[in-house]
């Protein structure tokens, strides 16, 4: 098992307990980010893409890389940094793990509802707003939506992802996902009677949050290693059912 610790979200006050993502180094050994369980996590309300790595030593070749840093979607909404030890203090190496899997939903789907259960999520790093689109088709894929294509060039309704039965907005900006979005995400999905998800990389303002949850709308966080995580009960319900 990779590294993991005891985190509290700062803004709602719930307690997770975070597993640090484990990479694949070029010499074939697992890396992870080795966590600083002195310093508190701090909610992301700025992103810059340079200061959003980290530099993590593999422990059996000695090389340095740069990987994402940590991060956990609380399902308040807010996005917390987890704190990452120095490069100069190595860490002993763990075991594989090239798959991440989306926490459990806060309910029991009823079982009726219920599907049987998916494969592990195989996310792709997110270095650029294309990646986090492509993040969030590979996701929709694997929840059962079929067919789902991305423009090459965005278009005005801000819709990045449409398939035959799901319309997505991605959402990479250094801000929290506004109402806005919401609603105009809702509209397109009303006018093409197609499910409406959003995937937001600094999570969503509480208007937003709100109204999501008013409209059914299933709300994401991702953080840089392209693993979504939902953030609210639609979101819940989907992750359980599928499409």
């Amino acid at each position: 098992m990779s590294e993991s610790m005891p985190v509290r979200c700062p803004v709602c006050r719930r307690d997770h307990l975070y597993a640090a993502p484990v990479y694949p180094c070029a010499c074939g050994a697992p890396v992870a980010p080795p966590l600083l369980r002195a310093a508190r996590p701090e909610p992301i309300t700025h992103r810059t893409w340079t200061d959003d790595w980290v530099t993590v030593r593999c422990a059996e070749c000695q090389r340095k890389d740069q990987w994402p840093q940590p991060e956990l979607g609380c399902p308040c909404g807010t996005v917390l940094r987890i704190p990452v030890r120095p490069v100069s203090t190595p860490t002993p190496p763990g075991p594989p793990e090239r798959a991440c899997s989306s926490r459990r939903p806060s309910h029991i789907p009823l079982p009726r509802t219920a599907v049987a259960s998916r494969p592990s999520f195989r996310p792709v790093t997110i270095r650029t707003a294309r990646d986090a689109v492509t993040a969030a088709a590979l996701y929709l894929k694997w929840l059962g939506f079929r067919d789902v294509i991305q423009p090459e060039v965005r278009p005005v309704s801000g819709i990045d992802l449409r398939g035959p039965d799901v319309v997505a907005q991605v959402d990479p900006t250094t801000r929290p996902t506004g109402l806005r979005a919401i609603e105009c995400l809702w509209l397109n999905g009303l006018s093409s009677s197609s499910t409406s998800v959003l995937f937001s990389l600094a999570g969503y303002a509480d208007d937003a949050r709100a109204r999501a949850d008013q409209l059914g709308i299933p709300l994401f966080v991702m953080d840089l290693t392209g693993c979504p995580q939902p953030v609210n009960a639609p979101a819940d319900e989907l992750l359980s059912t599928g499409t």
